[in-house]
């Protein structure tokens, strides 16, 4: 078979894959059947004459031909995109830029900097999604995203193991917090003892994995209790309000907590910083990314000064 006569929707698969980092999710992403993935998948390697794809216990990973495939394939992909986008009279590429961020970055820093750009830039077209940080690191190899706003807690390594490193700048280091409910007996002071955690209820962020921990205050010596589990901060913030457990949050959430819930910082222990990144593909950025990413360090300072 002759790469030539690879299919768009093959290209698109592959992409998917990459980005998702299983067949599983970019069958979910693309609303396939993980069988007809796996079939496109054995086209475009066959077209190849090589695996473009190493499959892992923990997901997949790009070979050497699959990372030629790739680049090439988001270049033909993002082609048919941007025709799309100007025959439906919408913003062309040059003046787009696809944004990723993780969830919480979504409640206060993002609508600041996008309010910005439409006063400064209203031309500029920011086309955005919310991720995980592993989900927005791969969408950013796969060339399906140009920034993303990535989350980063101690010892702060690099985001991923891949070549070349992402171009990362770090927008915020701040302190986690704690949402209490507002009659909660924490809730009095202007800080928590972490002495004073133990034995609390928590709600936390997942319901698997190492990620059932999350919203669990780190380090306490003891297992926790875990009232609740929610994926969505503002799920748990709401479950926080009404009294179901406590929950950690970032602290730049303070401004977007619910009525019944207070946001102290926690003292008596090791300090929890947690980093906001911007990152990006290390090559040269254009003009409208520039700007983006000029108005979400912006965004970033004023939200760190309130």
């Amino acid at each position: 078979m002759d790469f030539t006569d690879v299919s768009l929707t093959a290209l698109r698969v592959f992409r998917a894959v990459a980005e998702q980092g299983t067949f599983t999710a970019a069958a979910a992403t693309l609303g396939y059947t993980q069988s007809a993935v796996s079939r496109q998948m054995a086209a475009i390697e066959r077209a190849a004459g090589s695996g473009l794809l190493e499959r892992r216990r923990d997901g997949v990973r790009l070979t050497a031909a699959g990372r030629v495939v790739l680049r090439r394939a988001t270049i033909v992909l993002d082609e048919i995109e941007a025709t799309a986008r100007e025959l439906s009279g919408l913003p062309g590429q040059a003046g787009t830029v696809r944004l990723g961020w993780f969830p919480s970055a979504g409640a206060v820093l993002l609508p600041r900097a996008l309010t910005s750009l439409r006063a400064s830039d209203p031309g500029l077209y920011v086309a955005g999604r919310e991720g995980s940080t592993p989900a927005l690191v791969r969408a950013l190899r796969a060339g399906s995203l140009d920034l993303a706003l990535l989350a980063s807690a101690p010892p702060f390594r690099p985001p991923d193991t891949e070549s070349p490193p992402l171009s990362l700048q770090t927008l915020t280091e701040r302190a986690l917090c704690l949402a209490v409910p507002a009659v909660h007996p924490l809730a009095r002071g202007d800080f928590v003892d972490v002495a004073d955690l133990r034995g609390q209820r928590w709600i936390a962020g997942s319901s698997s994995g190492e990620d059932r921990l999350m919203g669990v205050w780190p380090g306490l010596d003891e297992r926790p209790e875990i009232a609740h589990t929610a994926r969505d901060w503002l799920a748990k913030l709401h479950l926080v309000a009404a009294g179901f457990g406590l929950t950690t949050v970032p602290a730049t959430l303070a401004a977007a907590a619910p009525p019944g819930v207070r946001i102290l910082p926690v003292r008596g222990g090791p300090q929890e910083q947690r980093r906001l990144l911007l990152a990006r593909l290390p090559q040269p950025p254009n003009e409208a990314v520039v700007r983006v990413a000029a108005a979400l360090r912006a965004a970033a300072l004023d939200t760190g000064t309130r």
